[in-house]
């Protein structure tokens, strides 16, 4: 029994124009039939989830746990797309990266960091320009998350763990030290869903019983569940689907 990843969802001010910044940066496409409180993103290069935009009143407050590196092809095309996600709303940070990092670090228009990788990065090499969901985090988060979604570990050494799709289709999810405290709620957070005939109730058992937690965000009654992994990010298990 598996889970299967549904989305990344950001928390958004406005999230009609984050999903535009995203889609742009992806070349991904916005649903234009879901512009409301919840924008969804569809993906256009075998990803096999989508990125979900959901509207909230708070502004982000610290570093995100997580966060998205981009690929690029060429030095020209690192450069080009930072000065095209710069026009789009972007700015340059620092988080601390050194004078000989090769990586260029931006925020979105909402604060979000995220990186584009120099040309040349082994390991991202058989990915799309979306490369990796690189998050803060333990190996014990890498594992749990490698069970939750039948997703093999593709790294697991140095204290650091990454998964895959079995079919390599789509971005890695990263996880390595330092894990920060929290601020509060993590900006982003994954939907999954269950598969193979599972019921929500007997996957959130399952996903508990490999070290997740029940929480209460102020989510009320709702059709999915909130969950929180062995570091205490947020996910929400949905119906089947």
């Amino acid at each position: 029994m598996t889970s299967r990843l549904v989305a990344l969802c950001f928390d958004a001010n406005d999230p009609v124009r984050l999903a535009r910044f995203w889609a742009a940066a992806l070349d991904w496409i916005v649903d234009e039939a879901t512009i409301d409180d919840v924008v969804e993103l569809v993906p256009t290069d075998g990803t096999r989830f989508r990125l979900d935009f959901c509207r909230v009143p708070e502004s982000k407050a610290g570093k995100n746990r997580i966060h998205l590196d981009l690929t690029s092809s060429s030095l020209e095309d690192q450069n080009s797309t930072v000065e095209k996600l710069v026009a789009l709303g972007a700015r340059h940070i620092d988080v601390g990266q050194g004078p000989d990092d090769e990586h260029v670090v931006l925020a979105d228009p909402e604060g979000n960091e995220l990186c584009v990788i120099e040309p040349g990065n082994s390991f991202l090499a058989t990915c799309g320009r979306f490369g990796s969901i690189t998050c803060d985090g333990t190996p014990q988060v890498g594992h749990f998350w490698s069970e939750a979604l039948g997703w093999p570990l593709v790294w697991d050494q140095d204290e650091e763990t990454a998964i895959r799709a079995p079919d390599r289709t789509g971005p890695f999810i990263t996880w390595g030290p330092p894990l920060r405290p929290k601020p509060g709620k993590n900006r982003l957070h994954l939907d999954i869903a269950p598969v193979d005939g599972a019921d929500q109730s007997s996957e959130v058992d399952r996903l508990v019983a490999l070290g997740a937690r029940r929480i209460d965000i102020g989510q009320g009654d709702v059709e999915w569940v909130v969950l929180a992994d062995p570091d205490d990010n947020e996910f929400c298990v949905l119906r089947p689907q």
